[in-house]
């Protein structure tokens, strides 16, 4: 069927349609779906948060996913094709829990290295966010599943999200912010995308008439469906002239009955309701969830084995950013200690809505020691990056059971992480929650070692927590100071009391939560956890012990980490630094052993005071649930690490141009304007740890020659190493001249990535778009060429390009 025989039956279902069933399709009918409208033939669709994985409606380990790994990982990869594959898993996993819509990817700029949400992002470049992001909704998209790109726009920070007003100028705005979404909806055709909390230039973007109906569906041709960020829509009347279709989540909205009430109180219009249904009913049809229409993608790709991609991108995303004397990859037969809290237990994916549960994770332990012989791996702990307790995981065997009000038990589900997340109607079977009084967390502890263990809890509202008979908490946990209202809810951390308990013996633990109004969650919802820590050890004797075991090895590989407490969805970061006594332990580690080579489990930039005084830094990101298998191919040269920066690295964050992410009397200014990222450090004249573009490999490079014309450039390059490898070609783009106006000293303005055997030479072809030469003028509200010279260079990095050339451009079109 072509787009017109789908249009057509759009137009007979929405012609049998009244305005109060209109409206109901607008608003949801639930957390994460809209209604069915039977008589039209119109099946729910199901929507679920992305980006690494579909965790479908159920927010619960009891039904796992994919995690894939984070999206710096991926955009770390530099390869559009890698990340339509990604999209295809993805759109795999979207079927298998019948989800038509995900929501993703987030394409949003790190316009300051303290952006908490960071690693849900590409990018601090515009151009290689929308490759990347053009590749992945492509994916989605082939699977024959919806996307919805966000958040749109200037979502670059969490402080005050809901409320903050960023005051962006035109020029940055058009240049950098909304170029990613310009990008994607011209190459990939979105069928959706998700509008953001915060305000641009005074209008929250829920109801920006201007950037959602006359730049993104005027300019662009966007005629998929704009959803709402959840909870994000506050008016009736100004969404629906502001160009929103769906205010998520419902039923309880601005839309429904209250849209209709508008409509007949003649304060809202109801053609752009016509219009706004029309967009939904375009999306089911899309998506075969419309009878009379044939879905988009009727022959799906090929089934993909999602645990091997989840691999394939851990290792094509890790970044080599320092390897002195060939210190990677390891050579055969060394004996090898790995240290750190995060390689046992491994911090996999970021927190917040881009969570999922996948059915396994391999550690970083895990995978050396199923790829080394037991005689040549040790293993110490050396320090742990939290000294707080987490969800009960390893050694927990829980159950989660509702009671009403006269204490009888309705309902039960298996828990396997010790989180209670049931968000919406998620509830167990025969549980509602008008009958839901209380939930209580039961089963056993076997602990992994001896000593005194603690536990705590999170959430709001009233506890009892009990472990081995002994009750460590009887009270009430209220709200404490956090600013965001999801934060609020979660919840810091609260240790209760601590118990002794003896390695390998069973007790029983019990987490009871009687439910109350004063304390519900911002949706409609049970959120709490039972959280536990290991014995706490003398953090000096623990150092030692990593000593010890470095010494008496050929090399020590320390992993080091981010906590959900420095990296998460619900606020930005307070600075760069390491969690805990983590940099202490890579210096004493260090000094003992000079062939040290650190792992950075981290999503986005932390400072690596130590970075001189080690072999080799891998930066690993979030690596999803392979990552440790991944890694033990990367270090022992099974494969080479493939990364290349997505974004620049600072030594220090008050190295950094670009820092302030807390608004001033409810608003933020971009100040720096087109200057964030590698642009603003060009424009400092400082230097960062690692720049942008920034990765080794296992092989060496020759850049023999550059080819330039106006449509783009071929560049042949020639491994000059003893290994295969892949080589990302990068295109950086200057004026030769100042011109009319104000310009970064280089941007980025193309890549490809090229393999090749030892010897052997191969050929980039990169396209040059006419973009590249282009500004936004903000006089006369349109793109214009600035014409000139202009030095392209090529090369493996900003600040390692190997030739140039000289092209002219004009000022025609």
């Amino acid at each position: 069927m072509t787009d017109a025989g789908r249009e057509q039956a759009v137009e007979a279902a929405l012609g049998k349609l009244g305005l109060d069933a209109r409206t109901r399709l607008l608003a949801g009918q639930d957390m994460w779906s809209l209604p069915a409208l039977p008589d039209i033939g119109l099946a729910s669709l199901v929507m679920s948060d992305g980006p690494i994985g579909v965790r479908g409606v159920r927010w619960t380990a009891d039904d796992p996913s994919i995690a894939l790994p984070s999206p710096t990982a991926l955009a770390a990869t530099w390869d559009p094709g890698l990340a339509r594959r990604a999209g295809r898993l993805l759109a795999q996993e979207a079927r298998r829990k019948g989800v038509h819509v995900l929501l993703a990817p987030t394409v949003n700029l790190h316009r300051s290295p303290l952006g908490g949400r960071h690693f849900e992002a590409y990018s601090e470049d515009p151009h290689l966010t929308g490759a990347i992001g053009t590749g992945y909704v492509r994916g989605v998209q082939d699977g024959g599943v919806a996307t919805t790109v966000k958040h749109f726009v200037a979502n670059d920070a969490e402080t005050d999200r809901f409320t903050v007003d960023n005051k962006v100028a035109a020029r940055p705005l058009r240049e950098l912010y909304l170029a990613p979404f310009e990008t994607i909806v011209k190459n990939a055709r979105p069928w959706g995308i998700m509008t953001a909390y915060n305000q641009v230039n005074g209008t929250t973007m829920t109801e920006h008439h201007h950037l959602v109906n006359e730049v993104l569906r005027g300019e662009w041709g966007f005629d998929g469906v704009n959803v709402s960020d959840w909870m994000a829509a506050r008016d009736t009347t100004r969404a629906i002239e502001g160009g929103l279709d769906l205010a998520m989540p419902g039923p309880d909205t601005v839309y429904g009955r209250a849209l209709a009430a508008a409509v007949r109180a003649g304060e809202a219009d109801e053609a752009a309701v016509e219009e706004a249904v029309r967009r939904v009913l375009r999306l089911a049809a899309r998506v075969g969830a419309l009878e009379g229409a044939e879905p988009v993608v009727t022959g799906l790709p090929a089934p993909i084995d999602g645990e091997a991609l989840a691999r394939e991108i851990a290792r094509r995303a890790f970044v080599l950013v320092r390897n002195e004397n060939a210190a990677l990859p390891l050579a055969e037969g060394r004996k090898v200690a790995l240290i750190g809290a995060a390689a046992r237990d491994a911090r996999v994916l970021g927190g917040g809505s881009a969570q999922v549960f996948p059915a396994h994770v391999v550690s970083p332990l895990d995978g050396l020691a199923a790829a080394l012989p037991p005689s040549s791996l040790t293993y110490a702990t050396g320090a742990d990056p939290s000294d707080e307790p987490a969800p009960a995981g390893p050694g927990f065997r829980l159950r989660a059971v509702c009671r009403d009000a006269a204490g009888n038990v309705i309902g039960e589900r298996s828990l396997p992480s010790g989180q209670v997340q049931w968000i919406g109607d998620d509830l167990p079977d025969g549980v509602t929650h008008d009958t839901l009084h209380s939930v209580e967390v039961t089963g056993t502890f076997t602990p992994r070692e001896s000593g005194e263990h603690a536990f705590g809890t999170r959430g709001l509202g009233a506890f009892t927590l009990t472990v081995a008979g002994e009750t460590l908490y009887d009270g009430v946990q209220g709200m404490g100071e956090e600013a965001d209202p999801f934060e609020a809810f979660f919840g810091a951390p609260a240790e209760r009391g601590t118990v002794a308990l003896t390695e390998g013996v069973p007790v029983e633990v019990s987490l009871l939560h009687p439910l109350d109004r004063e304390h519900a969650a911002p949706l409609p919802g049970v959120l709490f956890s039972l959280l536990h820590l290991g014995p706490r050890r003398d953090p000096d004797e623990l150092i030692a012990e990593a000593v010890a075991a470095a010494r008496a090895a050929d090399t020590a590989i320390v992993v080091v980490a981010t906590t959900e407490r420095v990296e998460s969805e619900g606020f930005d970061r307070a600075d760069l630094k390491l969690p805990g006594r983590q940099d202490d332990l890579v210096r004493a580690v260090a000094a003992a052993n000079p062939n040290t080579v650190v792992v950075v489990n981290a999503g986005s930039p932390v400072e690596m005071p130590w970075r001189e005084e080690v072999a080799a830094v891998l930066l690993s990101w979030f690596p999803g649930q392979e990552g440790g298998a991944a890694l033990a191919d990367v270090l022992l040269g099974a494969e080479e690490p493939g990364g290349r920066l997505p974004t620049t690295w600072p030594a220090t964050l008050a190295d950094a141009p670009v820092t302030e992410v807390t608004p001033t009397n409810g608003e933020l200014h971009y100040t720096e304007g087109l200057f964030i990222g590698y642009r603003a450090w060009d424009k400092a004249g400082a230097t960062p740890a690692y720049p942008f573009g920034h990765g080794l490999g296992y092989t060496t490079w020759e850049y023999e020659s550059l080819e330039l014309t106006p449509d783009g450039a071929t560049v042949r390059v020639r491994n000059t190493g003893s290994r295969p490898g892949r080589e990302v070609v990068q295109l950086y783009v200057s004026p030769v001249t100042p011109g009319p106006v104000e310009r970064p000293a280089r941007w980025l303005a193309g890549f490809a990535g090229v393999e090749a055997g030892p010897g052997e030479s191969a050929e980039a072809e990169i396209p040059l778009p006419r973009r590249a030469f282009e500004v936004w003028d903000e006089e006369t509200g349109a793109w214009t060429a600035i014409p000139g010279s202009y030095d392209v260079r090529t090369g493996r990095s900003l600040t390692d390009t190997r030739l140039g050339a000289t092209l002219t451009v004009d000022g025609t079109d």
